[in-house]
C-alpha cells in the first residue's frame, strides 16, 4: 500500500504539492505510488531556478530502470529552487519521496489552482481504480 499523507494535495499525474513556510510557495515531487510504479530511479532532469511553467506543462523527466516519465507542473508558477541532492543520489526519490526526495520549490502564480488538486482521499481512489 502506498503512503498518501493527508497534509498534501495531489495531481492525477502523480505529483504532490506540499506546504512550505511561505503562503505562496510549495514543494513539488512525485508520489510514493509513482516512484513504486517506476522502480529504481537512476536520473532526474529538473528545470533551473527562474524557469516558469503553466499548470500541466512538463517541468522535468525522471528515469528509472523500468521507464522514463515526464513530470507535470500541478500549478502555474516559477521555480525558486531545485533539490540538488537528487542529482547526487536519485534513489532519494524512492527512499523518501515526501521528504529528501522532493523535486522543486515553486512560487505559485494562481492560488485557485491549488483547489483543483486532489485530496488524499481522492488520490487514494484514483490509484485504486
Amino acid at each position: 500500500m502506498s503512503e498518501i499523507p493527508e497534509s498534501l494535495k495531489y495531481s492525477e499525474e502523480h505529483e504532490y504539492i506540499g506546504p512550505t513556510d511561505a503562503d505562496d510557495e510549495v514543494i513539488v515531487g512525485i508520489t510514493d505510488y509513482a516512484q513504486g510504479e517506476l522502480g529504481d530511479v537512476v536520473y532526474v532532469e529538473l528545470p533551473a531556478p527562474g524557469d516558469t511553467f503553466r499548470r500541466m506543462d512538463v517541468f522535468g523527466t525522471i528515469e528509472a530502470v523500468k521507464a522514463v516519465s515526464e513530470m507535470y507542473s500541478p500549478v502555474s508558477g516559477e521555480v525558486l529552487a531545485v533539490n540538488e541532492a537528487i542529482d547526487e543520489d536519485p534513489a532519494l526519490v524512492n527512499s523518501d519521496p515526501y521528504g529528501a526526495g522532493w523535486m522543486v520549490r515553486f512560487k505559485v502564480e494562481d492560488a485557485s489552482e491549488l483547489e483543483e488538486l486532489l485530496s488524499a482521499d481522492a488520490y487514494r481512489l484514483l490509484i485504486e481504480e
